[in-house]
């Protein structure tokens, strides 16, 4: 299950959208002058959350990118606000990380294969065209004239 670690608080990410800000009324409530009353925003898609800024003043950057959007991966760094000492990061349990795919910045060998696939794919392709091709044009050969 992700999870979203601040200031030593973890956060179990449950919810389809969860909302972060200073305001009473967010998912992750963050008490810091910093961030703004609704900052930002976790969606899920699929296997994984995109981080959203909901325009916030102070910006959001993830491993120290200013982003207004961003596909979140296991073990970024997230900063809200201009806050330093408010240490954010998107995590999952070990056992959970082998679902999702963004859990490693490396490819897994099924994404790797589909490259191979592809290309196996294509190459069946052509040569059916060549065979289909061919025998269009034995039969035109053999065609009686008209």
């Amino acid at each position: 299950m992700p999870k979203l670690t601040i200031s030593d608080v973890t956060h179990e990410l449950v919810d389809l959208a969860i909302t972060i800000g200073r305001g009473p009324d967010n998912t992750i409530v963050v008490n810091d002058q910093s961030i703004s009353t609704h900052h930002a925003q976790l969606l899920l898609e699929g296997d994984t959350y995109r981080l959203k800024d909901l325009n916030s003043t102070n910006g959001t950057r993830v491993n120290s990118k200013l982003v207004t959007e961003a596909v979140l991966r296991f073990d970024d760094r997230i900063r809200f606000g201009e806050a330093e000492e408010i240490s954010t990061q998107f995590t999952a349990d070990s056992a959970a990380q082998s679902h999702f795919t963004s859990a490693s910045l490396f490819r897994r060998q099924e994404e790797q294969n589909d490259m191979v696939r592809t290309g196996i794919m294509i190459g069946v392709g052509i040569a059916l065209l060549v065979f289909f091709g061919s025998m269009i044009a034995v039969l035109m050969m053999h065609a009686p004239s008209l």
